[in-house]
């Protein structure tokens, strides 16, 4: 948005002009950190409904911040500078939320910060790796080169959650489709059915009475029910946060789906790992952030744990040792690494490696879930069916 303002200078000179700025706020901010004086401001354009900022309603995705990182990239090896650069794709930029974020840091490098703390004051967008993956790359006069060693890595973790994300969204579409059906037939069709069978007065088969009486208690109960169920996922939730170890173990002891998280998990640790010291971040320094990167309570503690055993002159391989979590494979290929001073070459082989193996797994789990899930629904239904008609059946043959 435009904001033509009236200001004076600190030797008392008068300025006027505009400033483009998401808000009036970030405006003046602009303003006084070039010692201006504010006399008056005032929009400079009108602003439709549509282009307003509504950021509280949106949030920046994974797929948003890989494209900015290759952006920034491209303009960095055009030799733009960064104040320059951050004005361009805030300006451009069509999320609400991420045009304001690009501003703040734009202002806070004009004002002399570097852009690494600029980007610590975002962590909702950039997280303690990507700060600390741009602050390496301004220690070593790579920037360019950085952004892009980040627009990979945030594309390829992206993609691998995604994939998994996307192989359950149909299962989840067609259960949910079922249990709507299901809540309806129960609450709108049984109950008619129902006053006909019993009415009838024949003697019914327990597998129809246990349907009446399903069918009883959510026309009768079905909003409490609702919000029982309702308060019970927001318990679920809170002791979820609570109890966020127990919940990642159990998560990794579940058959079929414990391996396919342990394999995601290392997957993500060792290419973390590999960007970072690819980037010359510590070793301890790139063990720490993965931590609180990974997304498992469980690796986060075994992760901790190894980065004190660094600091403690320990190799990463035996740093990492002694927990079932990790596999003797992963260990052996790190110790190797260590020994030919190739371990960041060695974790990119294994973050390929763990990649495929989650592909392979989201394969073998999407060609079990199907069919599962086909059989499933339909003795669900054969069942409710059955209950339901094979009474009617009988009353027609006695009349």
């Amino acid at each position: 948005m435009l904001f033509n303002y009236k200001a004076i200078t600190k030797s008392g000179e008068e300025r006027t002009g505009s400033v483009d700025a998401p808000t009036e706020d970030v405006a003046i901010s602009s303003l006084q950190k070039r010692d201006l004086v504010i006399v008056s401001i005032t929009t400079g354009e009108k602003t439709s409904i549509f282009e307003m900022d509504i950021g509280f309603l949106t949030k920046v995705s994974n797929k948003e911040v890989v494209i900015l990182s290759r952006q920034i990239a491209t303009l960095f090896e055009a030799n733009v500078p960064a104040l320059r650069a951050f004005k361009l794709l805030a300006a451009e930029s069509e999320n609400p939320l991420l045009r304001r974020k690009l501003s703040e840091v734009a202002d806070d490098i004009q004002s002399g910060m570097p852009i690494s703390d600029a980007l610590y004051k975002h962590p909702d967008i950039f997280s303690d790796f990507y700060v600390n993956m741009v602050r390496s790359g301004e220690e070593s006069g790579k920037l360019s080169e950085t952004f892009l060693y980040l627009a990979d890595y945030l594309d390829r973790s992206y993609a691998l959650t995604s994939q998994i994300k996307n192989a359950l969204v149909y299962p989840a579409f067609v259960v949910s489709i079922f249990v709507l059906v299901m809540i309806g037939l129960f609450t709108f069709i049984i109950p008619k059915i129902a006053d006909i069978l019993t009415g009838s007065g024949q003697e019914l088969p327990i597998y129809t009475k246990v349907i009446i009486g399903i069918s009883d208690f959510l026309v009768n109960y079905g909003l409490f029910t609702l919000v029982v169920a309702i308060i019970a996922g927001f318990g679920f939730w809170k002791y979820r946060r609570a109890q966020a170890a127990s919940l990642s173990r159990l998560a990794l002891a579940i058959p079929i789906f414990g391996n396919l998280f342990q394999k995601l998990y290392l997957a993500r640790i060792s290419d973390n790992m590999y960007t970072m010291l690819t980037s010359g971040i510590s070793m301890v320094r790139a063990v720490e952030i993965t931590a609180t990167v990974v997304g498992s309570e469980t690796y986060r503690k075994i992760l901790e744990e190894a980065a004190e055993g660094i600091k403690a002159g320990e190799p990463m391989s035996e740093a990492l040792g002694g927990h079932e979590e990790i596999p003797n494979m992963m260990l052996q290929m790190i110790r190797v690494g260590e020994e030919t001073g190739e371990l960041g070459n060695i974790l990119k082989k294994i973050a390929a490696f763990y990649r495929r193996e989650v592909n392979t797994a989201v394969e073998t789990l999407i060609s079990l879930i199907e069919p599962t899930m086909i059989v499933l629904l339909g003795l669900g239904v054969g069942v409710v069916l059955a209950a339901v008609l094979l009474p009617i059946y009988n009353l027609a043959g006695g009349i």
